[in-house]
C-alpha cells in the first residue's frame, strides 16, 4: 500500500511541475514575409518581427523543400506565437506536411511547433506563382 501512495504521489507532483510550467507559458505576435522560389527543390528566405511582451526583436526565415514544387512567389505572415516563455524559445526547426497552391493572389493558413514546443499559428497573402505538394521546412532565428 505504501508502495502505491509513493508513486500516486510522484504522479500528482509530475502532473503539477508540468500544469506549472505549461501556466508560465505565454504567446506573442510574429510577422515576417518569405521569398520562395522552387523547381523540384526550393529554397526560402525572409526576415521579420517578433513581438513579446512589448518588445520588438528581428528575426530571419529560412527554409529548404522537395517534392513536387514550382514557381516563385512572397507570402506575407501574421500571426500568434503560443508557448513560449523568452523570445529565444520561438528560434527553432519547424516542420509542415502539406499541399496547396496560389495563382496570383492567394490566402494560406498554417499551424506549426518547433521541438521547444513553441507554436506557429499563421495565416498568409502570398503573391505570385508557386504550385507546391512538398514537404517543407523553415527556420527562425533572432538577429
Amino acid at each position: 500500500m505504501s508502495r502505491f501512495r509513493s508513486v500516486a504521489v510522484a504522479l500528482i507532483a509530475a502532473a503539477g511541475v508540468t500544469f506549472a510550467s505549461a501556466a508560465h507559458a505565454d504567446s506573442g505576435t510574429i510577422r515576417f514575409s518569405v521569398y520562395k522560389a522552387a523547381f523540384f527543390i526550393g529554397g526560402s528566405g525572409g526576415e521579420g518581427t517578433l513581438t513579446f511582451h512589448g518588445r520588438h526583436y528581428p528575426i530571419s526565415i529560412g527554409g529548404i523543400s522537395g517534392g513536387l514544387a514550382f514557381g516563385a512567389s512572397k507570402t506575407y505572415f501574421k500571426g500568434t506565437v503560443r508557448h513560449i516563455r523568452r523570445a529565444r524559445d520561438v528560434a527553432g526547426v519547424y516542420g509542415a506536411a502539406g499541399g496547396g497552391g496560389a495563382l496570383g493572389r492567394g490566402a494560406q493558413v498554417i499551424v506549426m511547433t518547433n521541438d521547444k514546443g513553441a507554436e506557429l499559428q499563421l495565416t498568409g497573402r502570398q503573391v505570385g506563382l508557386q504550385v507546391n505538394a512538398d514537404l517543407s521546412g523553415m527556420s527562425i532565428g533572432l538577429k
